[in-house]
């Protein structure tokens, strides 16, 4: 038996369907021809992700500007200190009277 795929569209329609409660979930899964079990694993993972849609998402966004500021700064910093460890081992070595 070849299986059918849903689009995302279409299973939340369906878990819209059994939310109303206008239908019971064995008409539902005979109309669709969705096993029931599966379509109360799609419940499930609409009601477990219902509570992510009213997070506040400007914190995670302010989280994610802060580290990459973070990194930011380290990379520069880490620039810095190269540049100086290449300046100190091009003086060193005489490098530095060859190139002019």
């Amino acid at each position: 038996m070849k299986k059918k795929k849903y689009s995302n569209q279409q299973k939340a329609q369906i878990v819209t369907e059994m939310l109303q409660g206008a239908k019971t979930v064995s008409q539902i899964s005979a109309e669709y021809g969705i096993h029931t079990s599966q379509l109360y694993k799609w419940r499930e993972k609409v009601m477990t992700g219902m509570a992510g849609l009213f997070d506040d998402h400007s914190k995670s966004e302010q989280a994610i500007k802060a580290r990459y500021e973070s990194q930011i700064d380290e990379l520069y910093a880490e620039i810095g200190k190269l540049t100086t460890q290449l300046s100190w081992l091009k003086k060193k070595s005489g490098i530095d009277i060859i190139e002019r």
